[in-house]
């Protein structure tokens, strides 16, 4: 067969989640290392870390120059941090298979603190997620919050620093590094909802692209895809943006898809939440249903 090129941000996570998915097509398929070649793609995501994402475009940002490359045919399939793909997808482009999810909960990390009540009033808290500013600042509106862009290493190295005194990560990448040492508190769904698909892992390819596509549905896992497209759903009928604080967790449970989601200000002063119950197979139905509730009830203030 032809070499298959799979394009992927630099970062030593994208790296990690990239060689996961060439270790799982060589499983399923037979393949040999060298079947399979890792292409990284520097993003404008990756190369602007002075700025909060909103104020230079977005999510977008992290995948943008990766869809350029599966359009123009130098890569031949895509991996991605399913929280970093926005709503919708370029047209020519589809996400075929989601790895089975790792842990969707955010990480608290703090050299002086257990929990988020344990901070000191007026506590810095390093953040570049306006979905966790909002959250903790509903929490805890004494709080300082701090933009703390940046890959994992280098936000581990912030609060090591002293630059803020408790930062968020995602449990998944700090599982996926080897980096659990570093987790303080993992946060219940109960306090802190994550982000739309924090945990999941999505492959992209071209809608013609018939042989890729085939090789990509075996290491489809299809819970997580399930739950995926839920929340997916979600953020799209939310016309979900990096400066609204979004979140959503979809789960089977006994046969069944739970859902939970909620909107807030920037300031997490006022909270607009939904849940569903339904089958699987509603599952797009269900998130979108969703969505539109909360847009309603938000109106202008989540606008």
């Amino acid at each position: 067969m032809t070499r298959l090129r799979i394009g992927t941000r630099g970062s030593p996570l994208a790296l990690a989640q990239a060689h996961e998915t060439r270790r799982r097509l060589m499983a399923a398929h037979g393949l040999a290392e060298a079947d399979l070649e890792i292409v990284v793609i520097s993003t404008t995501g990756d190369r602007v870390r002075d700025r909060p994402l909103a104020d230079i475009g977005g999510k977008g940002l992290f995948t943008k120059e990766i869809e350029e490359a599966l359009l123009d045919r130098s890569i031949d399939l895509a991996v991605h941090s399913m929280k970093d793909v926005p709503a919708q997808l370029p047209d020519g482009l589809e996400m075929v298979a989601i790895l089975p999810r790792e842990d969707v909960r955010d990480a608290f990390l703090s050299p002086t603190a257990k929990t988020i009540d344990d901070l000191p009033q007026g506590a810095v808290l390093g953040s570049s997620s306006v979905r966790r500013t909002a959250q903790v600042l509903r929490l805890r509106p004494d709080l300082k919050p701090v933009q703390f862009r940046g890959n994992v290493e280098t936000r581990l190295k912030k609060l090591a620093d002293g630059v803020a005194d408790a930062t968020f990560l995602a449990c998944a990448g700090l599982n996926r590094l080897g980096y659990t040492r570093h987790i303080t508190w993992r946060v219940p769904t109960e306090v802190m909802l994550p982000a739309v698909a924090q945990g999941a892992i999505g492959i992209e390819t071209r809608t013609d692209a018939s042989a890729v596509r085939r090789l990509l549905a075996a290491i489809n896992h299809d819970e997580s895809a399930v739950a995926v497209a839920c929340e997916r759903a979600f953020l799209a009928a939310l016309d979900g943006s990096c400066r609204t604080p979004i979140a959503g967790h979809a789960e089977l449970r006994a046969g069944r898809l739970h859902f939970r989601g909620h909107a807030l200000t920037l300031d997490g002063v006022k909270c607009f939440e939904t849940t569903r119950v339904g089958a699987p197979s509603d599952a797009a139905a269900m998130g979108r249903d969703a969505g539109e509730q909360i847009k309603r009830e938000g109106g202008a203030a989540i606008a």
